[in-house]
């Protein structure tokens, strides 16, 4: 059940709206077939307005050392206790627990230089990631499914979905970064689960994901996006404390993952839901329209701390793009030999956002009205311009 409050503009909720696509899960089940056919003078538009994103948000912040920028020659404190694999694109490498990434890197892009300057919490890297922006001067940004919602026209009440939950307690009490903020709240995401968007379907294509909540929901996403959503967050765990996730400070306590419960448990489930989620979504014929973008909110410390964890490093991180006009099995920069900060290519996390724009068909230019805020800008950054090239 989403735990939002709904507009009501057309007579219908949006969540009714999803609700009842999700029984048909398909063009005709959302009631987008009667939509009448663009002239060919149109053909652009309708190619942009086809597009569509999921973001697989990846709260905790994963170790960039030990998942998809391996640094297997530097000394053991830093590179930690995983070998590096070689992939299907000669060059390339990634933590041993990811084999199945390992076998498809042609199908997607790895951004080893993504950084930002800002305090090293969990809620400055989220709200840079799902908003463009650190909120500053009073301005609660919207986040970026909010604006596609805003900016995107008369499909826009039906447009933007959060699976996973929605974030909670990451250490400090500010906004996350995925609600409208200004744009008011008919502009906010429906929260839902996996169960209320799935129907039955083949044993096969349900284990493919793992019969884990982040696999279900990524096979839910992958069935909103074919059913015409624009845009869905996965939220990968919705808290840091009390269970394992990316955020290996290894305390013994309320932070207690491991770099074992990431060969263990994380990374494998990161990886089959991943690779399934390509997959599927290829096999449908919407990866070509679909930007994947899996991302944390920052990056571990280069050096393993007493305890053997890692901490908070927003100095560097991977972030990995899939789909659309994405050239797959590239590395497009780097971080230096401990994983310290970019040596090649940085890309600031404001980036992301004005990437995400642009695959839509959005002008990072654009500006919109938000709240008391009038004429603000949707993004602070270009696009990453060598990711579609």
């Amino acid at each position: 059940m989403t735990q939002n409050h709904m507009g009501q503009d057309s007579g219908v909720s949006r969540r009714d709206f999803l609700r009842t696509s999700s029984a048909g899960l398909g063009a005709a089940g959302m009631g987008l077939a009667a939509t009448p056919s663009l002239a060919n003078t149109d053909r652009t538009r309708a190619a942009q307005s086809e597009r569509r994103v999921i973001l697989l948000f990846l709260n905790g912040g994963p170790s960039h050392l030990d998942t998809w920028d391996p640094k297997p020659e530097a000394r053991s404190e830093i590179r930690g206790p995983f070998s590096a694999i070689s992939t299907n694109v000669p060059g390339i490498q990634l933590s041993e627990h990811f084999p199945l990434m390992a076998a498809r890197a042609n199908q997607y892009a790895l951004l080893r230089g993504v950084y930002h300057e800002e305090s090293p919490i969990h809620e400055t890297g989220h709200q840079l990631i799902n908003t463009g922006f650190l909120f500053r001067g009073g301005i609660e940004r919207p986040s970026v499914g909010s604006v596609v919602q805003q900016l995107r026209g008369p499909r826009a009440d039906n447009g933007y979905v959060v699976l996973g939950g929605r974030l909670g307690n990451t250490g400090v009490n500010v906004s996350h970064g995925q609600d409208a903020g200004g744009l008011g709240r008919q502009r906010d995401p429906d929260y839902l689960t996996a169960s209320a968007v799935l129907s039955a379907e083949p044993t096969p294509t349900v284990e493919r994901y793992g019969r884990t909540s982040f696999g279900q929901n990524c096979r839910a996403a992958a069935r909103l996006v074919e059913a015409g959503v624009d845009f869905v967050t996965v939220n990968m765990f919705e808290t840091v404390f009390g269970q394992v996730s990316w955020d290996c400070h290894a305390n013994g306590g309320d932070l207690s993952t491991t770099l074992e419960d990431y060969s263990r448990t994380v990374c494998p489930m990161f990886d089959r839901a991943y690779t399934a989620l390509l997959d599927d979504l290829s096999e449908r014929g919407l990866l070509a329209s679909t930007l994947v973008l899996a991302v944390g909110e920052f990056g571990r410390t280069p050096q393993i701390n007493a305890r053997g964890g890692r901490d908070h490093w927003p100095g560097v991180w991977t972030a990995i793009a899939a789909g659309g006009d994405v050239q797959g099995g590239r590395v497009i920069g780097a971080s230096d030999r401990h994983g310290t900060e970019p040596k090649d290519r940085p890309v600031h996390a404001s980036e992301l956002a004005a990437t995400i724009y642009q695959h839509l068909g959005i002008e990072a230019a654009a500006k919109l009205n938000c709240g008391r805020h009038e004429s603000l800008a949707i993004a602070q950054a270009d696009p990453i311009a060598e990711l579609m090239a």
